[in-house]
């Protein structure tokens, strides 16, 4: 079976609805984490906030309107920050890595510094009512906060170790998935570079061929919207599109 075009960039998209209730210092927002392997970014389509981060460089807040296009590298600790109805496009770097548990959250070093503990305080509960949902989603928020307050404050005044050693906690939880996650890219990004490869070749040949299959793909947006690390999420199944036409 031929594999369908994958989202430009092998990429995936969502849509996000920051959550708007306030956390224990105050600020409205999301589950502040890290992405081990995988880039992301926001592209703000309404509402106000911003994006507190921390990386070796330090602690800051970058401020998020309407057109604010904003993007980190694997290793920043993210906090998206709502002050008032703010909804983010979420464009993901390498699809099916941050679902496959790419993101670590930042819960305290007693935490997540042992596997068991943490997955049990990362996982949500699977078919319980909206209002249990909302609460151990509250209580894991809660927690990555209070890490990052941590790790913020030490940062700020010059000492580096924690946010250290949370990036060896983080790559001891996730090390035994690389080998799947690299058949995900494998057969995503990996694939689509090699694509263009050939490409870029045939039409140094002057070979247009690959024009004849052209196609147009559609994933709408999920009928209902998931608990989200940040905020509600809408996403996009890009692994399977509607395929509207396409060449021979």
């Amino acid at each position: 079976m031929t594999a369908l075009p994958a989202f430009p960039g092998a990429t995936s998209v969502s849509r996000l609805s920051v959550y708007p209730d306030a956390c224990q210092d105050g600020l409205a927002g999301g589950t502040p984490h890290m992405h081990t392997a995988s880039a992301e970014g926001y592209v703000v389509v309404g509402g106000s906030g911003a994006l507190q981060t921390v990386d070796m460089s330090g602690f800051r807040e970058t401020e998020l309107g309407p057109g604010s296009t904003v993007w980190f590298t694997p290793g920043t600790i993210h906090r998206a920050i709502n002050r008032g109805e703010l909804e983010v496009i979420v464009v993901m770097q390498n699809s099916g890595l941050p679902e496959a548990g790419d993101a670590v959250m930042t819960f305290p070093p007693d935490v997540v510094s042992e596997v068991a503990r943490y997955r049990a305080a990362a996982t949500l509960p699977v078919g319980e009512p909206e209002e249990v949902m909302a609460d151990a989603v509250t209580r894991r928020r809660e927690l990555a906060v209070e890490g990052f307050l941590h790790i913020a404050e030490r940062v700020s005044s010059g000492d580096t170790t924690p946010l250290e050693e949370f990036y060896d906690h983080a790559v001891a939880l996730v090390r035994e998935a690389a080998p799947g996650w690299r058949e995900t890219w494998e057969a995503s990004v990996a694939r689509e570079t090699r694509k263009t490869a050939e490409v870029l070749d045939a039409l140094e040949r002057g070979d247009g061929e690959h024009l004849r299959a052209s196609a147009v793909l559609e994933s709408p947006p999920s009928e209902t919207s998931r608990w989200g690390m940040c905020g509600r999420l809408r996403t996009h199944d890009v692994a399977h599109p509607h395929v509207h036409s396409a060449g021979s």
